[in-house]
């Protein structure tokens, strides 16, 4: 496993709308366990694939539980993943994202999501999130898409500041 450098906006690779993935190989498992390291190395708790330049529909997210930090965290990779279903509960958020270093923002996102996939060998995969986890896997989704968190926020700032400068 080795880190893969995480881009930055505006680079061009964010904005596309990535690829599905067809081949299930030891090159995407490579991919994979490279973003698995380049996620905790941030640290973060979410990363999609054209975050680290690759135009591919590939995330990976850990998280634990809300309730209790001391539980393990759950890691998920997940290919050519989709949303196949949200809550009609909207829930407000502050959300960061490594390839935007230094801004926050609030977004309002769906409290529940489905999320649809295959493994990194190609097997189905069904994920029922809530609260944290399943606005970090929206986030990640949205990536795929070419879209920021910065595309949904009602207020941006930067994160070392107790203001909110809605102008960003």
């Amino acid at each position: 496993m080795s880190l893969r450098t995480i881009v930055i906006d505006p680079h061009p690779t964010l904005r596309k709308l990535a690829k599905k993935v067809t081949q299930f190989d030891d090159q995407l498992h490579t991919l994979i366990d490279d973003m698995i390291e380049t996620m905790q190395e941030a640290p973060g708790v979410g990363l999609a694939a054209p975050q680290v330049d690759i135009s591919q529909r590939v995330i990976v997210v850990q998280f634990g539980d809300e309730e209790d930090f001391e539980a393990p965290q759950q890691l998920y990779a997940v290919v050519n993943p989709r949303i196949s279903s949200f809550s009609e509960e909207i829930v407000l958020g502050v959300e960061g994202c490594l390839s935007i270093p230094g801004l926050v923002g609030e977004v309002q996102r769906p409290f529940a999501a489905t999320i649809e996939g295959v493994d990194r060998d190609g097997a189905p995969l069904t994920i029922e999130a809530e609260g944290w986890l399943a606005r970090i896997f929206q986030h990640e989704v949205d990536h795929l898409n070419g879209v920021l968190f910065t595309d949904h926020a009602l207020r941006v700032w930067h994160a070392d500041d107790d203001e909110v400068d809605d102008d960003i």
